[in-house]
């Protein structure tokens, strides 16, 4: 891999998942990283899988990015910015304005410091989970004054910030923390939520019943499975604007509710209806594969389990010369094969249909 943009050492603190996988993709680069943790047992894991070295007394990072826990981040930054006068610090913390409120009320000189928040993670924490690939494609908020704050001193900052977001292949976004904090409620906090609350109600049901789980149920509770510790600092910290989307959330569940406890009473489907094509004009507006507002054709192929099949699925649409936008897999419990979803661009769809076809494969209907 080339060269990166950041020049110098790059401390990071905090080896967990978001820490390791900045130290694992910064080394790619051949950036000298730096990592540090409370725990000596997170640390050796973190050093073992690569994501950097330990630190020595000489150290002298010109960019530290903090990578711990929410309610210990204002500590961190507050000490990273004493022990080491001539680095700037930002850090990975989903919320933003309470973080930088409480470093005022510490009474921190900020002058080279600067939140960011990269818009990637996984379910599962720890160095153990780290890849440093994770922030590719992804956006990495700077959260500036004002969003568009690149004047003086700011202006370094942003820059120094930028290299590191571009160095991981993440693409940098200017933004207002307040801004930023609203978004992630809807984007981000208002999910995992609604997730954990639908995940919840499969406490209720029978071994039988889950059986006939398809991809739609994996798919709304997959963020069900993170950490509740790290979410509740989050939710905590970000209460005011996640609340306010709850009560809307609440207005629409009343609603529905109402409608289907008498679906045959005049305006009743017509409600419904409402309400689903409103779910369709809503998901319509996030955008597509890398950030383009394109939308995709779907093809579920079956594929049977056994060594090679999927990889010879995938070399065929290739020599086909169709391009893959998207692929996901499920595979049911107990049966001998797995269906594939290949997303493809609309005008791709039949003639990929037909090479399937003429190649042997198996075209199951769309299901949820």
């Amino acid at each position: 891999m080339v060269g990166g943009r950041l020049v110098g050492q790059v401390r990071i603190v905090g080896a967990g998942l978001l820490g390791s996988s900045i130290g694992l993709g910064l080394r790619a680069r051949g950036i000298e990283t730096i990592v540090h943790d409370a725990s000596p047992a997170a640390l050796a894991l973190a050093i073992d899988y690569g994501a950097g070295r330990a630190a020595t007394e000489l150290d002298d990072p010109g960019l530290i990015v903090v990578a711990v826990p929410p309610d210990l981040t204002a500590q961190v930054i507050a000490r990273e910015l004493s022990e080491f006068p001539n680095a700037i610090v930002t850090d990975v913390a989903s919320i933003k304005l309470p973080l930088f409120e409480e470093l005022k009320r510490l009474g921190v000189d900020t002058s080279r410091y600067l939140g960011s928040h990269p818009l990637a993670g996984r379910e599962r924490g720890g160095a153990i989970s780290a890849r440093g690939d994770l922030f590719i494609g992804r956006p990495w908020v700077i959260a500036t004054s004002n969003g568009e704050d690149a004047n003086g001193e700011d202006a370094k900052k942003i820059a120094v910030i930028e290299d590191l977001i571009l160095d991981l292949e993440a693409f940098p976004v200017l933004m207002p923390a307040e801004e930023h904090d609203r978004s992630v409620a809807l984007v981000s906090h208002l999910p995992q939520v609604v997730s954990s609350l639908l995940a919840k109600r499969l406490l209720d049901g029978t071994d039988r019943s889950l059986g006939l789980a398809g991809q739609g149920l994996r798919d709304t509770t997959r963020i069900a499975a993170s950490d509740p510790e790290l979410w509740i600092q989050i939710l905590s910290a970000n209460h005011s604007p996640i609340v306010k989307l709850l009560e809307l959330l609440r207005v629409d569940l009343d609603s529905i509710i109402s409608t289907l406890s008498d679906p045959s009473a005049a305006g009743a489907r017509r409600a419904i209806a409402q309400l689903l094509a409103a779910g369709n004009s809503g998901v319509s507006r996030l955008p597509g594969k890398h950030g383009q507002d394109r939308k995709f054709s779907s093809i579920f192929v079956m594929v049977e389990d056994r060594p090679g099949e999927l990889a010879r699925l995938l070399t065929e649409i290739g020599e086909a010369k169709i391009n893959l936008e998207d692929l996901r897999l499920e595979h049911a419990p107990g049966a001998l094969f797995g269906l594939a979803e290949i997303a493809v661009l609309p005008e791709a769809e039949e003639r990929l249909l037909s090479e399937l076809e003429s190649r042997g494969w198996r075209i199951a209907e769309a299901y949820q």
